[in-house]
């Protein structure tokens, strides 16, 4: 038993080396990659905001279809950003952090108190002992039991779809994201503040220069648009079935990489918009490869190829998951409440 067990730690010892090993090489990166990046992301995405603007006076069905196109580079420009918070699209931290802040600017988010949040984020990823920042709000089945019907109904409510999807992406990035969290330090309370006047400058411009009307008509409709894609991609990535989650002590920080991100095989045009981060196996693997890498790292090695893939389709099953049942070990849904309710009165009643 002893042997057997000695066997499998020197295995995982000698993945982890392997896998770091392999990393290493897709972390440098690539100035060129990264400035072509912001240009076909950046400028993109102002001309269709103009070509919205214009389309207003002929058609909305003109501008629907111009802000979901605008929205998808909206996307690419949040991925920027998120690349910088993590150090990875630039050598240069300076470079990082600028870029970061204009693309925050763009987002509608505080560059360092995100950063903050989003550390915290893939510290505790798939830990059961660390949920609550940075990620959406996920309860066991003997939590969700446990707590009043208050607490139950919050919940409910604020994983309903139509909440989470349309009124979430509105809430979140053009009310929560101005105000910092209790647990923030200085920088990142200062941070939303100084990004609360960047942003006010940036509005107020574009009310001068397009009216107020059009001004909120447009960026409404991206954002909501954007929002409901980019909180869609961040749920699916962890909400699917055969996720990883674990209590601290048993919790490992490979497994909850490989098996508790998924890998989210997208359509190239799909993958294109969204910078990659389907390959949010390899993101969380190691957050210092810049997305522009990440692919090519997922084909360095069948380790990381072999892994529980979630397409467009499959991926429409995460809707049903609402609760995570520590005795099965996966993600069920609130039929699982009515099943452990039956059980309870049938033992009672022997």
């Amino acid at each position: 038993m002893t042997d057997d067990f000695l066997s499998r730690d020197q295995k995982r010892r000698a993945q982890i080396v392997s896998w770091k090993a392999i990393v290493a090489h897709y972390q440098k990166p690539s100035p060129w990659r990264a400035l072509w990046q912001i240009i076909d992301s950046i400028v993109p995405y102002v001309l269709l905001w103009y070509l919205m603007y214009r389309s207003l006076s002929v058609s909305w069905w003109i501008t629907l279809p111009l802000a979901v196109l605008a929205s998808g580079f909206l996307i690419r420009i949040f991925i920027i950003f998120h690349d910088c918070g993590h150090g990875s699209f630039f050598k240069s931290q300076l470079a990082n952090d600028t870029v970061g802040f204009i693309a925050g600017v763009i987002t509608f988010t505080p560059y360092y108190h995100w950063r903050w949040e989003h550390a915290v984020h893939h510290a505790g990823s798939g830990d059961l002992d660390k949920r609550g920042t940075g990620d959406i709000w996920t309860m066991t089945v003997q939590e969700y039991l446990e707590s009043s019907r208050w607490k139950r109904f919050a919940y409910r409510l604020a994983r309903n779809p139509i909440v989470l999807f349309v009124i979430a992406p509105i809430f979140l990035f053009l009310i929560r994201q101005r105000f910092p969290s209790p647990g923030a330090s200085k920088r990142e309370r200062e941070s939303v503040q100084w990004m609360n006047l960047a942003i006010l400058g940036m509005v107020t411009g574009l009310i001068w220069i397009f009216g107020f009307k059009s001004y909120l008509l447009i960026q409404l409709t991206i954002t909501g648009v954007g929002g409901a894609i980019g909180i869609w991609m961040f749920y699916v990535q962890h909400q699917f079935e055969g996720v990883y989650w674990e209590r601290g002590e048993d919790w490992d920080y490979t497994a909850a990489a490989l098996q508790g991100s998924s890998f989210y095989k997208l359509p190239k045009i799909l993958q294109w918009f969204s910078g990659n981060i389907g390959f949010h196996h390899i993101h969380h693997l190691s957050p210092r490869i810049p997305n522009y890498n990440l692919e090519r790292c997922h084909k360095a090695d069948p380790l990381f190829q072999n892994v529980p893939s979630v397409t467009l389709l499959s991926s429409l099953k995460a809707l049903t998951f609402r609760l995570w049942d520590e005795p099965l070990r996966q993600l069920v849904g609130y039929g699982r409440l009515r099943d452990i309710r039956n059980e309870q009165k049938q033992n009672a009643d022997r």
